[in-house]
């Protein structure tokens, strides 16, 4: 299927809103990770890299769809809730938003180029936001001398009413920071990084000052 603007298919955000329906966890080896507050995640394991992609469902409570899209995509008050996001720019376009991420010694910080795109689609009559991003390449943004370039990163959100004044939510995740770090260190990292950036969002939802 052709890629839609911004790089992603009608088919990939068709296949978020599925998930966000009905979870598709059959047919692999996700295994759920934790339970907490009403989200549940999963993860699985890619023989390639070693290193756990991840699936997260649930029910972010008081941050409605609009609300959660609305600090998603904001960048200049992602700034304050999520250290590592620093710019987005128009290249080629389409919209680019670069992190760099700061690493322990002696290991090099790591940075991101991807694109991502926001749309709002009508499923048999349930709303749905859908966020797609990937890692992306443009000339605009080379590589630097001692910052490892992250060239596999993938992001899903699928955000809809729960019927009340919150959000039911999926959101898929997949990251290979690369270089030499062990892969047993980069899943321990992500395994309380997702969590942690769903609290973080939650919470920066409520502290939101667009908030209407």
């Amino acid at each position: 299927m052709e890629p839609a603007a911004g790089g992603f298919s009608e088919e990939q955000f068709r296949e978020a809103c599925a998930e966000l329906q009905q979870p598709a966890l059959a047919g692999a080896d996700w295994q759920l990770l934790v339970e907490t507050l009403g989200i549940s995640i999963y993860r699985l394991l890619d023989q390639k890299t070693g290193l756990y992609a991840y699936k997260v469902f649930g029910v972010l409570e008081d941050c409605s769809p609009a609300l959660l899209a609305d600090v998603y995509m904001d960048l200049d008050y992602r700034k304050r809730w999520d250290e590592y996001v620093q710019y987005e720019r128009e290249c080629n376009g389409q919209t680019v938003v670069y992190w760099e991420v700061k690493y322990p010694f002696p290991m090099s910080n790591r940075d991101y180029v991807y694109t991502r795109q926001l749309r709002e689609l009508d499923m048999a009559g349930r709303k749905i936001c859908v966020v797609l991003a990937q890692s992306t390449s443009v000339p605009q943004l080379p590589e630097r001398q001692g910052v490892v370039r992250v060239k596999q990163y993938k992001q899903s959100l699928a955000i809809e009413s729960d019927g009340k004044k919150g959000s039911k939510v999926f959101m898929y995740y997949f990251d290979n920071p690369g270089g030499q770090i062990p892969s047993w260190l980069i899943n321990m990292v992500a395994q309380s990084g997702v969590p942690n950036f769903l609290r973080d969002m939650a919470k920066a939802c409520r502290n939101y000052p667009k908030k209407t």
